[in-house]
């Protein structure tokens, strides 16, 4: 499901709004009532979009857009106002909003903004996965094209398969990585007989990294796995 902040001071739109989204089935809706009270969700989660009304009390939704990318430069905002006129617009783009809804809306026209951002913010994701090669694992370097993890210059060696599996818990770092994905990206086939091979290869992976006890690849009960680093 993607978490989505929505900051509208009315309660009655708020409510209508998070409701409608939560209903979709696929949508994590925290609802706040002023900017300030918006600004501490979002320093406490990570949020995969954020809808923020424009003429709030206490913070407005321009300045807490405007902290909210001092922060994170890539989260996604819709702006929402009953204003219409360029200069806000303007504004509201050069804040590093990405999209701008006028009041009153038709909820269904603001989903299919939500969703075409979510698809450009997750295709975006995916370029960025793609280019990173080296990641830092407790007190181990793991340097993915070298196929090479390092502890206190002791060097070990791992088989293409045993990196790509790395690779994909470290982009995955302290959320599950599911069985499903790690067999498609990497065997392509979800198959019984590729499951058990994948289960081999977490194994020596476990051994690789056992001499960092801050580092732990743990099973998560029929869901797949999770490579948690204290």
């Amino acid at each position: 499901m993607k978490k989505i902040l929505l900051v509208e001071d009315d309660p009655n739109l708020g409510l209508l709004l998070q409701d409608y989204l939560q209903l979709k089935g696929k949508f994590d809706v925290v609802l706040c009532k002023d900017g300030d009270e918006g600004l501490r969700a979002f320093t406490k989660n990570d949020y995969d979009l954020l809808i923020l009304d424009v003429m709030m009390p206490k913070k407005d939704g321009f300045t807490l857009g405007k902290e909210v990318r001092k922060i994170n430069a890539q989260v996604p905002i819709i702006f929402a106002t009953a204003k219409s006129m360029i200069e806000d617009k303007t504004q509201a783009f050069n804040l590093g909003g990405d999209d701008y809804i006028t009041k009153p809306f038709r909820i269904e026209e603001l989903l299919l903004r939500i969703n075409a951002l979510l698809k450009r913010s997750e295709a975006s994701g995916k370029k960025e996965e793609e280019k990173q090669s080296s990641f830092k694992i407790g007190k181990y370097e793991f340097d993915y094209t070298n196929q090479v993890i390092t502890i206190n210059d002791v060097h070990q060696k791992l088989s293409t398969k045993e990196a790509e599996l790395l690779r994909l818990l470290c982009l995955r770092k302290n959320e599950v990585l599911t069985r499903e994905e790690a067999l498609l990206n990497i065997w392509h086939d979800d198959n019984y007989f590729n499951g058990r091979s994948m289960d081999v290869f977490l194994s020596k992976i476990r051994k690789y990294l056992r001499d960092d006890p801050n580092v732990e690849i743990i099973n998560v009960h029929g869901r797949g796995y999770k490579l948690l680093i204290n």
